[in-house]
Order: structure tokens, then sequence, then C-alpha cells
């Protein structure tokens, strides 16, 4: 062996193992995690938020959503009424000069809100989105308001009425949620009957599943960027696979009349689902479930987990559509991170934004960051609980919580020797920005 090489292999090799040493993370944080959490929350605070979900609207608006919450329904601790951060978010937003929501004083930014929604215009919205950085925000709507400039908010249309259109009564019954939830299903398929033109249900399924891909279609020209299901609040995530022969002969007997059997009535949506996944990967539309806990008293967690989902997401047939699992599975977000695995399945941290405080998110997304996190986005979920409370105060929340909960993540990682603060930033702006700029073709 030429000695000059056996003489400097040596020390190289030792120069290679305390560099290993020196990069390798450690299981317990070193320096000032705090100050490294201020110097990030400063340069995150600056990055624009493209938000993957929200219900951006007024209250009055039955467009906000396909569906509507139950009466009486229970409220975790954080958005309830007297939870002093919408007070703080009213302050930062409006100005509001009051320190509760007393009638008398919530009346003054009620009155505030009432005349923005009297004037129509875009500006009143755009202006919210200013406030709090937010670039881009897609909005989960029946159809885009007026009130919403499209050019920074985008129309995900929802397609789970296609899921009902033969009769509901049987739906209908099984509880008071599904009472309030099926009936505005079919008043969504209603709406699609008159915009293609359809005065009744086809007389045979290939006449339906024609209507089906039509209304996808055009739904897309309008502006639609996603289709969005909330099947979890009406049955399970599981979605079969049967043959077309079998959704024929099921629509077939009914579309007519007639109640359909529980197990008729499921194989039918599992194909028609199916038709909605393969149209949707024809038209390049991202495809979004609600994968989390969900309002109502009759919520199924069982039903809603979003390993459910896996004979969908990981079958080869779909491997070019691109599934968005919107609320993070909450409270499954470790399953739900793996699921993401596939280079087709994204996350986002919509909900949890304001269900939980910033300490627990920022224990979620630092598991994310360490796992996936060029599959993960922000969401708001933006939405009005109240005419004082409304999707503007949330949006506040959800948008302050994360940016706090990712850079106190990221800290604690740099801290640990995971990667550098400049690292860490740019894992930052995926999240809160690149991600779904990417995903939706705004980015490079």
């Amino acid at each position: 062996m030429n000695p000059w090489i056996r003489t400097t292999a040596i020390p190289l090799a030792m120069i290679c193992a305390a560099a290993v040493a020196h990069a390798q993370a450690k299981p317990f944080p070193s320096g000032d995690v705090k100050k490294t959490y201020e110097r990030l929350l400063t340069q995150i605070d600056r990055i624009p938020i493209y938000d993957n979900h929200s219900h951006a609207t007024f209250p009055g608006d039955s467009d906000m959503d396909a569906q509507a919450a139950p009466p009486d329904e229970s409220s975790v601790i954080r958005l309830r009424d007297d939870n002093p951060e919408f007070v703080a978010a009213a302050k930062a937003l409006f100005g509001y000069p009051y320190d509760d929501f007393k009638p008398e004083h919530a009346k003054w930014l009620i009155d505030k809100k009432k005349a923005a929604e009297a004037s129509g215009s875009t500006a009143y919205w755009d202006s919210i989105l200013d406030k709090l950085n937010i670039e881009t925000c897609l909005a989960n709507r029946v159809a885009l308001a007026p009130y919403l400039n499209p050019k920074r908010f985008h129309w995900v249309f929802f397609v789970d009425s296609f899921l009902f259109p033969l009769d509901n009564h049987a739906q209908i019954a099984k509880n008071g949620d599904m009472a309030i939830y099926i009936p505005l299903q079919e008043k969504v398929l209603q709406r699609y009957m008159k915009q293609e033109s359809v005065s009744a249900l086809p007389g045979d399924l290939a006449g339906y599943e024609n209507f089906v891909r039509q209304t996808l279609a055009d739904n897309k020209k309008k502006g639609g960027v996603a289709m969005k299901f909330e099947a979890a609040y009406f049955r399970s995530l599981y979605f079969g696979d049967p043959p077309r022969a079998t959704a024929e002969a099921i629509y077939t007997k009914y579309h007519s009349g007639g109640v359909p059997s529980e197990d008729e009535y499921h194989a039918f949506q599992d194909y028609v689902f199916r038709v909605l996944i393969d149209q949707a990967g024809k038209l390049n539309l991202p495809v979004h479930f609600h994968s989390a806990v969900g309002i109502g008293d009759y919520f199924s967690l069982t039903n809603g987990n979003p390993l459910n989902l896996e004979n969908v997401l990981r079958d080869p047939r779909y491997k070019n559509v691109k599934f968005v699992l919107i609320h993070g599975g909450y409270p499954h977000t470790l399953e739900m991170i793996w699921m993401t695995a596939a280079k087709n399945v994204y996350t986002d941290s919509s909900l949890m934004g304001y269900y939980v405080y910033p300490s627990e998110l920022k224990n979620i997304l630092k598991q994310w960051i360490s796992l996936y996190p060029e599959r993960m986005m922000f969401g708001s979920d933006a939405f009005p609980f109240n005419d004082a409370v409304g999707a503007e105060e949330t949006f506040w929340l959800a948008a302050r919580s994360a940016r706090a909960a990712v850079a106190a993540a990221l800290a604690e990682l740099v801290a640990e020797g995971a990667f550098t603060e400049a690292r860490a930033l740019e894992l930052a702006r995926m999240y809160l920005h690149d991600n779904a700029a990417k995903l939706y073709g705004d980015g490079q």
C-alpha cells in the first residue's frame, strides 16, 4: 500500500467521524431554545400563507358549506364564546374597543361586519387576508360568493351529493344529525342537476355517470381547483370496489322509486365514488377528504379514521390522483402523516389550529416535519361560529397558532441538532406556502 495514502487515510477518517458525530441529532435540546424560537418566529411571520382549507364567508350565507351544524352540538373549550383569544382577534383585525362579547359590546363588531356584507365588495375579505399575510386561500363552498375575489380565494366544490340520488328516507331516519345533513345533500344535487339542465334522474346508470362526470368538468371550468368529500359525516370512509353490474342493477331498481337497503345503497355509493375519483384524475382535480373529528353528536370516529381510505390511496389505478386529507386526521395525526408516504397524498393542519392550543399543535407539527415535510400544508378552516365570532376571527386564531407552533417545533429541532436555522425557515415556508402552491400549480 502506498505509505502516503496509508498515513493520510487515518486523519481523514477521523475528520469524517468527527463531522458525523457533530451532525447527529440529540434527544435533548441545547442552547437557548426560547431565543431560537423568537428569531424564527420573527422571520416566519413574514412568510405569506397559502391557506389550503377555509369556509370564508359571512354568517348568513347558506353556500358556505354543503351541510349545517346540528343545534346544541358540543364545542371544544377553545371555540366557546368566552375564549379571550377571540377578543384579541377582534382587536387586532378591527380595533375592537371592548374586552368581552357582551351583547351591547358585540353589536359594535356585528354592525361593522353587516356593513361590509351589505357593500358586496371583495375588498373586505381581501383586507382580512392582507392583515394576516395570507396570500391565497382555498374556499370550500357550494359556489364561490361574489364578495370573494377569485384571484385570492380559489373554489373547492363539494361532491358528496352525487352519492345520494336515490330515496333517502332510511338515511334521514338514522339520527338527528342525518335529518339535517341529508336534505342539504339532496338540495345540492338538485342544484347540480339544474346547472347541467337535467330535469330528472337519468333513466340508466350510464346517463347518471355522464351527468356526474360533466358536472365535475363544468365546475372546473367555473374555477374549481379541487373537489371535496365530507363523506365521513354520512358513512365509513372505507369504500369498496363493486363491479359496475352491481351498481347498475341497484340504480335500475331504485332510480324511479323504492327504498334501497343499507347494503345496496353502500354498494351503489362505492361505485359512484370510484367514478368521481376516476374523473378527478382525468381532470387533474385534487381530491379533498374531511378526515378528522366532526361536528354533531353522532359523528363516528371509527368511520372517519383516515386509515379507512388506505385501499383507495394505495390503489395503483389512482397513482396520478392527488389526495388531500383535510384536518390532519385529528386525533389520528400519526397515522395521517404515514399515509403521506405515498407521493400523491397530502395533509393539512386545518381545524387543529383552533381546536388545540399551540403547545399541542407544536408536537403534531414537529412529528410531521420529522417525517414527510413535503406533504404537509397549513389550513385555517376559518368558519363563522356566530354573528360576532366569524371566519375573520378564526382566520386570525388559526394563522397565529400555526405560526407560533411551527416556530416552536422548528426551534426544538434546531436545538436538538436536526438541522440549521436556515433549513428550519425553508421547512416553515414549505408548510405555510410552498407545498400548497406547488400542489395547485401556483408554484414552481
